[in-house]
């Protein structure tokens, strides 16, 4: 470790502890946003869908874009996209063409049955805001301040990842 880090842990060692509590609500938030949808789908009988392929469906929602345009644009956060895309093509949830100008690029855009799927994740997730709210499980206010602290934490680990910071 480096004398900076070791510093760093001895004066401010709230901080070094919340961003390492931060880092494991992030991944578990995900995982269990993934559990949330997989249980829904498998209560309405829908499971030709996975919840990673239902949440990246929901993500590119009306718009057409390229595989590499998947991740740079945040629809999808895994490894393996193009098994993921190959498996929506196949099962009618997702059409793609090759694009005009460069042949190697394949441009993915939903189908009426992926606008299907993104239209039960969109009531899912209206469900849970609803819910939130009637419950006062969060202040409007205080989840903006949430979002905002995620942003800034993106921001970063972004910088991090183009040798900015």
């Amino acid at each position: 470790m480096h004398r900076t880090q070791t510093a760093l842990r001895r004066e401010r060692p709230e901080l070094v502890a919340n961003y390492l509590d931060s880092l494991g609500l992030v991944e578990r938030l995900h995982r269990l946003l993934l559990d949330v949808i997989k249980d829904e789908f498998e209560r309405l009988g829908l499971i030709e869908v996975n919840a990673v392929q239902a949440l990246l469906l929901f993500n590119i929602g009306d718009n057409e874009v390229t595989a590499g345009e998947l991740k740079t644009r945040g629809y999808y956060q895994g490894s393996n996209v193009s098994y993921n895309l190959k498996k929506l093509v196949e099962t009618g949830y997702m059409h793609h063409e090759r694009c005009a100008i460069d042949r190697r690029t394949v441009r993915v855009r939903l189908t009426e049955r992926g606008h299907e799927v993104r239209r039960l994740v969109a009531a899912l997730f209206d469900r849970h805001a609803a819910d939130m709210a009637a419950r006062g499980a969060f202040d409007p206010a205080r989840l903006a301040d949430v979002n905002d602290a995620l942003q800034r934490l993106e921001l970063y680990w972004s910088g991090q990842i183009r040798y900015i910071y």
